[in-house]
């Protein structure tokens, strides 16, 4: 499939795909997804170019400049939808693209890869029963994402099967970013009534979570249990060792360079909307107190 994609490129084409990323390239979280791209055209002749605007207009009318000449046969894009200025000129002049980990709605057409949310949230949360606890927060990211909908909606599902009221005042909402992850934390810790646990929406934002647990002196898994998702490379290596579900990132930048490259090529695809699972063999879900590992599923 790849070479049949790469003979095509050669035809007429400019033999180049861009990488779009709707924030700043500054987090683990892009640079895994970049990595299964760049696995992914390995075979291939084509190349990738990293494309960011940051909002520039002098950028963006470079970029634009870019398309007009032909100088791009398709995308992946990070974190786009329809109002997204890449997408709309995309589609506008007709280059296909596939959008990973879309942050809002799509057209019905258009191509997406993400990772099975609402299970790895669900999963998360009964986890965090299994320990005992019925008082669970969960620091999500921005409300209007997808992907935080359907992890809160795992959640919501997981604590409902349990017999677990859900308490609307642990579910806070920030970037994913550890910042304001520090600052809601802090917010949760004000509580009158403390969680004993909590499911953070990405690993960044745990670091966060950490550091607010750490400046009020409550010790991690022995007053609070954390769990993250995403499974970032620096997650093990954070103290304690950071439980958290695995999100395929890399596979999901991976699957989304061969839609393209099939989608330039002229081929049929079977589904626009594509979502990888994060089964439990494939979760990296442990259970750590001073170092020594307790409990895997």
């Amino acid at each position: 499939m790849l070479n049949k994609a790469a003979r095509s490129l050669r035809k007429g084409s400019s033999g180049q795909i861009d990488f779009l990323v709707g924030q700043e390239l500054n987090s683990y979280y892009a640079f895994e997804i970049l990595r299964g791209v760049e696995e992914a055209l390995l075979p291939t002749e084509v190349r990738m170019v990293l494309a960011s605007t940051h909002a520039l207009r002098e950028r963006e009318q470079q970029w634009r400049q870019r398309l007009s000449e032909g100088a791009v046969d398709g995308a992946v894009l990070v974190l786009a939808d329809k109002r997204s200025l890449y997408l709309q000129e995309l589609s506008r002049r007709g280059i296909p693209f596939v959008v990973v980990d879309p942050f809002g709605e799509l057209g019905p057409e258009d191509l997406s890869v993400s990772a099975t949310n609402w299970s790895g949230g669900k999963l998360a949360t009964e986890y965090l029963i299994s320990l005992g606890h019925r008082r669970i927060a969960a620091l999500m990211g921005l409300p209007d994402h997808p992907c935080t909908q359907d992890r809160i909606a795992g959640y919501r599902h997981a604590l409902q099967e349990a017999g677990v009221p859900v308490d609307p005042a642990l579910i806070r909402f920030a970037d994913f970013h550890a910042e304001q992850a520090y600052q809601e934390m802090m917010q949760i810790l004000a509580l009158p009534e403390m969680p004993t646990a909590i499911f953070v929406g990405s690993d960044e934002q745990c670091l966060g979570v950490y550091r607010a647990l750490f400046e009020r002196g409550i010790a991690v898994p022995g007053a609070m249990s954390v769990i993250g998702f995403d499974n970032m490379p620096y997650a093990e290596w954070v103290t304690p060792a950071l439980t958290t579900i695995h999100q395929p990132l890399l596979e999901m930048g991976r699957v989304a360079t061969k839609l393209l490259l099939r989608l330039i090529a002229g081929e049929p695809v079977e589904s626009v909307r594509i979502e990888l699972a994060t089964p439990p063999h494939q979760t990296r879900v442990l259970c750590f107190t001073a170092g020594k590992l307790l409990k895997p599923i």
